[in-house]
């Protein structure tokens, strides 16, 4: 007689993945309240596994093995350096709406015109409703399988049996391992699904892009350990109020961090920017105090982007600064620098700083830019780019 399984009951960090026997008000590890949740799990029967391998670093005809699978989309194979490394995992990140969807599917659509198979996996839309948008953004090649199976044991059978080019799962939260209790899109489930998908990937060299929520303060929605697993690290961003769209690179173990890919998003889907600086600066009033045109090298292409920064006499006892696209922190010590070394009065003075088009700069060269468009709102002066 075969003996039952063990079940052990632990509490999951929502946040970061700590893991307590008991329940605990408050993080240890990321500080995090009230967001540890009771998951119960069912220790798995130890069997039998072959034994281990190991291969030479260097192949025996001294060639690399494999080539990129390149989209066709040229902003993405930018960003991913040249194209998709076979057997890599890559994890895409954004806010709900904003288009992650929409840029799989299209990406889906170019692999497929260059007669490659390809198997979109789908836990949040109906094939029919798939069909409807693929409609509306003109896509119809046959080479594009959907399957809205949730259950990544079946998934991986269904990749083993078609053998697609790429493997696209929306979104890894909806997807959910039999061997694991808890409900899909919890710590336990998001960290053991990817682990499965991870071993598929590395043992058949089959690309997996992985689609994943982000919670309010713009993180990837799960373990932080997801992030560590995945082999690329993808942000999709830009304000749904506007037509820009940002795909920035955070984590990239076969190319540059420093990428991002620019799309303009129109009726017929996202169009990649080959001249991103006439699209940010095409709407940018001329003579106007505070616009200042700043030139920022994103990977190997400068871009001009335009900083524009308000400077008003506070009302409340305490001024307000608010910075879109920058780090706040950044503008609170430049703000000081010119109250100590200029003498600029700011301290009673509201201070807005966005840079228009929705793309977020990190880089220092963006202090000048700041200072010149603070010093030009706040004495009125337009400066000539």
């Amino acid at each position: 007689m075969q003996p039952a399984k063990k079940e052990t009951t632990q509490f999951i960090c929502g946040q970061c993945g700590y893991a307590s026997r008991k329940w605990l008000g408050r993080c240890p590890d990321c500080g995090a309240w009230d967001s540890l949740t009771e998951e119960r799990q069912v220790a798995a029967a130890r069997s039998g596994r072959p034994a281990a391998t190991a291969q030479p670093l260097v192949a025996a005809d001294g060639g690399e093995e494999g080539e990129r699978l390149v989209s066709g989309i040229a902003e993405m194979d930018r960003v991913l350096g040249g194209g998709i490394v076979p057997g890599s995992l890559v994890l895409i990140g954004g806010d709900p709406g904003i288009g992650k969807s929409t840029l799989i599917l299209q990406l889906l659509s170019s692999l497929a015109a260059r007669q490659h198979q390809v198997l979109y996996v789908t836990g949040e839309e109906s094939v029919r409703q798939i069909r409807m948008r693929a409609g509306r953004l003109s896509i119809g090649e046959r080479d594009i399988f959907v399957s809205t199976e949730n259950c990544v044991e079946a998934v991986i059978d269904l990749a083993r049996q078609l053998r697609p080019a790429l493997l696209a799962v929306d979104s890894i939260q909806t997807v959910f391992t039999e061997e694991v209790g808890s409900a899909p899109g919890s710590v336990t489930q998001v960290r053991e699904a990817t682990a499965r998908l991870l071993q598929l990937a590395k043992s058949t060299h089959l690309p997996i892009l992985l689609v994943g929520h982000v919670t309010k303060d713009g993180a990837i929605a799960g373990p932080r350990v997801l992030e560590h697993m995945v082999d690329t690290v993808l942000y999709f961003e830009g304000d749904r109020g506007q037509v820009f769209r940002i795909l920035r690179t955070v984590k990239n173990r076969f190319g540059s961090t420093n990428e991002i890919g620019v799309f303009e998003m129109q009726e017929r889907g996202l169009v990649g920017v080959d001249n991103p600086s006439a699209l940010f600066l095409a709407e940018r009033p001329v003579n106007v105090p505070g616009s200042v045109v700043l030139p920022s090298v994103e990977g190997t292409r400068p871009i001009l982007v335009e900083v524009q920064a308000l400077v008003s006499r506070s009302s409340l006892g305490t001024a307000r600064r608010t910075a879109i696209g920058a780090d706040p922190q950044r503008l609170a010590l430049l703000t000081a620098v010119l109250e100590k070394k200029l003498g600029v009065t700011l301290f009673d003075h509201d201070i807005f700083l966005n840079i228009a088009g929705g793309i977020r700069i990190v880089e220092p060269a963006l202090d000048l830019g700041v200072v010149a468009a603070l010093l030009s709102s706040f004495f009125e002066k337009p400066i000539d780019p």
